[in-house]
């Protein structure tokens, strides 16, 4: 597929692969129809001939597909840091029908993506009641997810800048089919293992398709399509959640809200030809002639010499000296060290203080089905401030609406932490607090990331998008041991804790930050290289 970039390397190895993938779930689909005489309940149940055999065939197809997908490793070896193109054309054309398939393909993607932790919170009691384990137990079931996907963001950010972005997403979506099998389990322990591989394709994806993104749209609306997708897809993934475990739950048990992974991989998979790789990450692997076929695919127009101009960079193209490492020193330090305290900050507002804020406020005076209520209304009222989200991003600046929202963030928590010490109980103000840490939590996650995309160079952008959309999830694991020993129980102590990287983060980004709004992702580093060199005298 020349538009697309690069072609497999070896497409029969990779149908194979996927054939065999698909062959090994559907092993396991009959001992669960088996178990529809029970209503689906397979605790306990010893493992037949299929499913074994199934067992085998998915990581061996899951190797065949995914060499099959990665590109010609040998020439990419050659090639890599090359001297990388900036493609001045792909950012000065209006949207167009390609930009808008693109689009959509990953609103896809990242639903799908979302759909896959979501659903955690649906299978949950099945689980707990099925396996006869109790809520401390299935809690388990939740940290290693989490724990998954922070690994995931991690690892799949590296594998997306050395072998491409649409090889890494790809991968995602065969995990996805591959651990499927997790809703034919018949232990709680074979759960656990498939749940963490689960969450490492749900991590990986997630950075990743705002990478691509980042690198295929024209500059003037790159940064409030990034919010957007983010706004959509995750609004999407908890939607096609919630609605599948209201429909198919009752039916089928929690087990097929697992099984699902099955349609939804291969749904990836078939929108495949919709995918292209970056052209960006072509030129830096020093393919030219395919970083040109994506350029003439969407940009309308067959680039020329000149269009193409070849951008000489002090950053290291060497590949063999490029590491992960390089976000944490030189020019890119400080900036992935204000946005790794946004994450775990965030990590903690979202999976410890707003997963114990029920039951707080059940000490704070309210009883569970009051607290639920005001939660809900709460979480309608902050639906609009997606929308202010994207405005600012777009209109004023991108840095300095994230740490605004951060600031935001920190000033709810500040207000609970007043209340909880004056002893406040007013419902006006406990939804005027709940309403404004939803909101501002909600777009400091909509924003972090996407910036993440836009400020690393093209051979570290896929691994920084990946480090910081794992240190949220890092942030949740974290979150989740404090909510065990007890820090989220006291209201006033959990806020004040949190407030305090929440801070330290708005102020390192507001110091080190650069504003992306409507610049060249090449502009971007030579802007951020030289308030490095600025600052080191």
């Amino acid at each position: 597929m020349k538009s697309s970039g690069l072609s497999f390397h070896h497409p029969v190895a990779f149908w194979i692969g996927c054939a065999a993938l698909v062959a090994g779930v559907l092993a396991h689909i009959p001992m669960f129809i088996h178990s529809s005489y029970m209503d689906y309940q397979m605790a306990g149940m010893p493992m037949d001939t299929n499913m074994l055999i199934g067992m085998v065939l998915i990581p061996v197809g899951l190797l065949f597909a995914a060499y099959g997908l990665m590109p010609r490793l040998s020439q990419l070896a050659k090639n890599m840091g090359g001297a990388p193109l900036q493609f001045h054309v792909a950012d000065s054309v209006p949207l167009n029908r390609e930009h808008w398939k693109l689009v959509f393909v990953l609103i896809v993607a990242l639903a799908v993506d979302v759909m896959k932790p979501a659903t955690l919170g649906f299978v949950m009691p099945g689980v707990t009641e099925e396996y006869e384990i109790s809520k401390e137990t299935a809690g388990w079931l939740a940290l290693v997810a989490l724990t998954g996907t922070t690994v995931g963001s991690i690892v799949w950010g590296r594998l997306a800048d050395a072998f491409g972005r649409r090889a890494a997403i790809l991968l995602s979506a065969l995990m996805f089919i591959g651990t499927a099998i997790c809703g034919a389990m018949p232990t709680f322990e074979w759960n656990l293992a498939m749940c963490f591989l689960m969450g490492a394709s749900a991590g990986g994806l997630l950075p990743i398709t705002f990478t691509l993104m980042a690198e295929m749209i024209p500059a003037a609306h790159r940064g409030w399509l990034l919010v957007a997708l983010g706004g959509i897809g995750t609004s999407a993934g908890y939607l096609i959640a919630a609605g599948s475990a209201a429909i198919l739950e009752p039916m089928f048990s929690w087990r097929v809200l697992w099984l699902l992974g099955l349609p939804t991989g291969a749904l990836i998979i078939f929108l495949d030809r919709y995918i292209p790789e970056s052209p960006r990450f072509l030129a830096n692997a020093g393919l030219e002639i395919e970083a040109r076929a994506v350029l003439a695919k969407y940009s309308g127009v067959l680039a020329s010499d000149a269009n193409v101009v070849s951008a000489e960079t002090e950053t290291p193209q060497n590949d063999s000296k490029v590491s992960m490492l390089d976000l944490l020193r030189g020019p890119y330090a400080s900036i992935t060290y204000g946005l790794i305290a946004c994450g775990i900050a965030w990590g903690l507002v979202n999976f410890g203080f707003l997963l114990w804020l029920p039951s707080n406020l059940g000490t704070m005076g309210m009883d569970a089905k009051a607290a639920s209520t005001l939660i809900a209304k709460s979480a309608i009222f902050a639906l609009p401030g997606i929308l202010i989200v994207i405005g600012l991003y777009h209109r004023w600046s991108s840095v300095k609406t994230l740490v605004l929202f951060i600031a935001l963030t920190t000033g709810a928590l500040a207000l609970f932490f007043v209340l909880a010490l004056a002893d406040i109980r007013s419902s006006s103000l406990i939804i005027l607090a709940t309403t404004c840490l939803l909101i501002s939590a909600s777009g400091v996650i909509a924003m972090l990331i996407p910036y993440a995309a836009e400020i690393y160079p093209v051979h570290l952008r896929g691994t920084g998008s990946g480090v910081i959309a794992a240190s949220s999830k890092l942030g949740g694991i974290l979150g989740a041991f404090a909510g065990v020993i007890g820090i989220f129980g006291n209201v006033a102590f959990s806020a004040l804790l949190i407030a305090v990287p929440m801070i330290i983060s708005a102020l390192m980004l507001i110091r080190n930050g650069i504003d992306t709004r409507g610049r060249r992702l090449e502009e971007i580093e030579e802007a951020l290289l030289a308030k490095f060199k600025q600052a080191a005298g």
